[in-house]
């Protein structure tokens, strides 16, 4: 084995909020750190990078003055054990645009284009832990085999901390909540 091949030991042991708040952008580009672990994000495919700018491009467009929509910066769920997510678009409230960490009270919505090797993180864990940060809304879009994506929208319940299902759009998102956005996915 070659010294190329061995894993820096910083992906072996849990690391502290005060630790990754020292690395550089470089360090933390590409990484999601999730109880104290990092946890390397595959790079993400053409496909997926167009429909996250797309639903970025056009939540920004919609949001308004209050809020800003933007993507590839990690939202802070908890400090300790230290959990980083770095949502494919982000919906937050404009006057934090200088804060650092970005913290589940600024953000109103998060989206998550799911990719083959995330569905289950995409599905499930991050609904679950999203959810528990309190953030008020959360879509995933699926690329589904037709090529026509499909966004499944979730609104919380801030008592039991979980989602409820909202609306299902197939290629075009006219969604009401959390503000009046029309977003055509078909065109990519």
């Amino acid at each position: 084995m070659t010294a190329e091949m061995v894993a820096p030991a910083w992906m072996h042991t849990q690391i502290t909020a005060e630790q990754y708040d020292s690395w550089s952008e470089e360090q933390c580009a590409g990484i999601e750190i999730v109880d104290g672990m990092v946890v390397v994000s595959p790079s993400a495919s053409k496909r997926h990078n167009r429909l996250a700018r797309v639903m970025v491009n056009g939540l920004d467009a919609a949001a308004g003055a209050d809020w800003n929509a933007d993507t590839d910066f990690d939202v802070r769920l908890q400090d300790v054990p230290l959990t980083n997510r770095r949502p494919d678009v982000v919906v937050y409230r404009a006057d934090t645009i200088d804060l650092t960490p970005t913290r589940p009270e600024h953000v109103l919505l998060v989206v998550e284009v799911v990719s083959p090797g995330s569905e289950t993180t995409d599905r499930v864990v991050k609904v679950d832990q999203y959810a528990r940060a309190g953030i008020p809304f959360y879509w995933r879009v699926e690329q589904a085999p037709t090529g026509v994506p499909l966004v499944y929208t979730y609104l919380l319940d801030p008592a039991a901390k979980t989602y409820r299902d909202g609306e299902v759009f197939t290629g075009t998102v006219k969604a009401v909540a959390p503000f009046t956005v029309e977003i055509d996915l078909c065109a990519l």
